[in-house]
């Protein structure tokens, strides 16, 4: 099965299944000296892990990360790295009803078509458990860029059809949207609330702000750096659209509203949101991810079975309602091995 990898000079594949016995990463390109061990992993992997809050999935897995491989006396060797991730909690009996049925916004139809085989536990290798691998490749990126004096970070600014109006990043951790407005989350709970006892789920909008990037990142002519920050976000199951800075806004704004006029001092706006040509500005880095609404509802829905018959399907389990507040590190882990790669390529420029 072909991409599974992801990068270039800092590459990451992962591995494994939502029901099957794990999930992991091997890393490459990461280089040999640097402190590492399982708590500057595991503190992002809490992050993400499922049982947060009352509208994410209850199941249970605790996301401990073990590093098999990469790392002698507490640092990096520079030898590929392996993080896995055993599931504890994994219940692939649960699917076993609807095993035979394509469950409407799933890739089971797809896969079907394309492999002639499918894993119906919980979605398999398509299932949002992967993005668990991701998260702890991420934190690896995320640490290193910490002493490049990078910075990213990443909330939600709509979920439910509520918009956050403020932004305060002290509450972006506090509440269980990840949301960066406290009044808006309250809001959104709210409407979470309401669609969660008619079985039914929501979407929203996810912001990113990404700081200390310096002027320079980015490969011409088909690895801009927005178009691998497009592919990274792209590639997370459930995000369907991204804009950068003014994003489709853009669209009805005149070039002298939109261009991002220079003085001694910088630029005087960022519209483009750090990026010109596919190469960063030195400005704050600015994209938002549009998220679909969970795809797995209890809700009667029509489908299909793999003999062509017509079927009403009610997908039952334990799911999120809102996919949002887990998503946000997923978000940053994307980014950051985006960024680490592109800061490789630039350093590869000159050696």
């Amino acid at each position: 099965m072909s991409g599974n990898s992801f990068g270039e000079l800092f590459r990451i594949t992962t591995f494994g299944e939502s029901h099957g016995g794990a999930v992991g990463v091997v890393i490459d390109g990461v280089c040999p000296g640097m402190e590492l061990s399982e708590k500057d992993i595991q503190k992002e992997l809490d992050r993400r892990k499922p049982g947060q809050s009352e509208i994410t999935t209850p199941r249970k897995e605790d996301d401990k990360v073990s590093i098999l491989a990469g790392t002698f006396e507490g640092k990096t060797t520079g030898t590929p790295l392996f993080l896995i991730l055993y599931n504890s909690d994994a219940r692939p009996e649960a699917y076993l009803p609807i095993k035979d049925m394509f469950r409407p916004g799933h890739a089971d139809y797809t896969y079907l078509k394309k492999y002639g085989i499918r894993d119906y536990r919980g979605s398999g290798r398509a299932s949002g458990r992967e993005t668990a691998a991701r998260v702890a490749a991420g934190a690896v990126a995320k640490k290193i860029l910490r002493t490049r004096g990078v910075e990213i970070l990443a909330y939600t600014v709509r979920a439910a059809g509520i918009q956050c109006n403020t932004f305060d990043p002290d509450v972006i951790e506090q509440n269980p949207l990840r949301a960066c407005d406290l009044e808006a989350a309250e809001q959104m709970l709210e409407v979470i609330a309401l669609r969660k006892a008619e079985e039914d789920s929501v979407g929203g909008i996810v912001e990113c702000r990404i700081r200390g990037v310096p002027a320079g990142l980015g490969e011409p002519v088909f690895d801009k750096l927005d178009a691998l920050l497009a592919h990274a976000m792209l590639s997370i199951g459930a995000v369907k659209g991204i804009e950068f800075g003014a994003g489709f806004k853009a669209a009805d704004m005149r070039g002298s509203e939109h261009n991002d006029q220079m003085s001694s001092s910088g630029f005087l706006t960022n519209h483009a949101g750090g990026i010109l040509g596919g190469i960063s500005t030195g400005e704050e880095i600015l994209f938002r991810i549009a998220v679909k609404p969970v795809a797995s509802i209890g809700r009667p829905q029509h489908t299909l079975d793999i003999e062509g018959h017509e079927q009403i399907i009610r997908t039952e389990g334990r799911h999120d309602v809102c996919i949002c507040p887990r998503i946000v590190p997923v978000v940053e882990a994307m980014a950051a091995i985006v960024l680490e790669d592109c800061f490789k390529r630039q350093a590869a420029l000159f050696y």
